[in-house]
């Protein structure tokens, strides 16, 4: 009975409760990464989809390993998203995670997060890999990054000024501090050390909005963020995004591992939250590790970010720049 209460509280999710979307399958959906399809007015939605409803005991992490990547979709410039499925990609690991797509000269670059198994603790090689698409439907597996750990995740790319593309990631042999590689093509990437003068952290962000770079990294806390004229240089501001909870049901939680998507002038954080503060959890302790994708609008005013999580927004993405 309380599983059958339970999966009805999921099923009626929706913009009302604060969720722009959850996951129908496991209620884990984290680390979203949204994209256009080329030649429609479809969105996408790529995200890591965790096992949030496995029975396991405290402290065991195999829920968040197991899983592909899931994809919604949205027809109405991502106000609605529909559950699509699981991303068919020719990647032999079982786990994966945080996926992050860039498009150059008409093909899809995914940078992908692998784990090689399902573990129980956190203590396992992880690895960045890539794979192509012209459709974002089929994909063709092209390397496993040598970014000289072994234990690296959450690629975040940008192309630099100059010239060339830049990726950042955490390196969790060094401590989770931010790491960049460099490329000339998006197939061949040099480590070049560390990124960030900063704490540890995961998930980084980099983006172009109103004539500056900008970064947000998941510091655990809340968002960092940083800020930069040359994508070279990065200056932190002080504070974090969405650190304190905000009021709807299913954002009562610090926000977590954002994608930013910019459309002309407009800027969106589409973040998840853990569900922590979610009134759930007085049914069931196990309520908080479910997580819904969230978004809000960024603003900007002399170069410092801020965003207010309990102000209501319609994602209006349109024809993106």
């Amino acid at each position: 009975m309380l599983a059958a209460i339970l999966a009805a509280l999921v099923a009626q999710s929706a913009p009302s409760d604060g969720a722009l979307f959850r996951d129908p399958v496991h209620d884990g959906a984290a680390d979203a990464a949204i994209v256009r399809e080329a030649g429609t007015g479809t969105w996408l939605m790529f995200y890591t989809n965790r096992r949030a409803d496995l029975p396991v005991a405290e402290g065991d992490v195999s829920w968040v390993h197991g899983t592909r990547i899931g994809i919604a979709e949205s027809g109405d410039g991502g106000a609605t998203w529909t559950y699509r499925g699981t991303a068919d990609l020719p990647v032999d690991a079982p786990t994966q995670w945080a996926p992050e797509i860039v498009s150059d000269n008409g093909l899809n670059h995914l940078f992908l997060s692998v784990v090689p198994g399902v573990f129980r603790d956190w203590n396992a090689p992880r690895a960045i890999v890539h794979l192509t698409s012209p459709d974002l439907r089929v994909w063709t597996y092209r390397s496993r990054l040598d970014l000289g750990s072994d234990r690296v995740i959450d690629a975040g790319v940008l192309p630099l000024p100059g010239g060339g593309w830049r990726m950042w990631y955490k390196d969790e042999r060094d401590g989770s501090r931010i790491h960049h590689a460099d490329s000339p093509d998006l197939y061949t990437w040099t480590p070049s050390g560390v990124a960030l003068d900063g704490p540890p952290g995961e998930g980084p962000k980099p983006f172009a909005w109103r004539g500056r770079y900008w970064m947000v990294v998941d510091h655990w806390n809340g968002l960092g963020v940083y800020r930069s004229d040359d994508a070279e240089h990065w200056h932190a501001q002080p504070g974090r995004l969405l650190a304190e909870p905000g009021h709807e049901p299913t954002d009562r939680a610090k926000g977590q591992h954002a994608d930013v998507v910019v459309v002309g002038d407009r800027a969106y954080l589409v973040y998840f939250t853990q569900q922590d503060g979610a009134p759930e959890t007085v049914l069931d302790p196990t309520w908080r590790r479910r997580s819904v994708i969230h978004a809000a609008a960024l603003t900007e005013t002399d170069g410092v970010l801020s965003v207010d999580r309990n102000q209501p927004v319609t994602l209006d993405l349109g024809s993106p720049r």
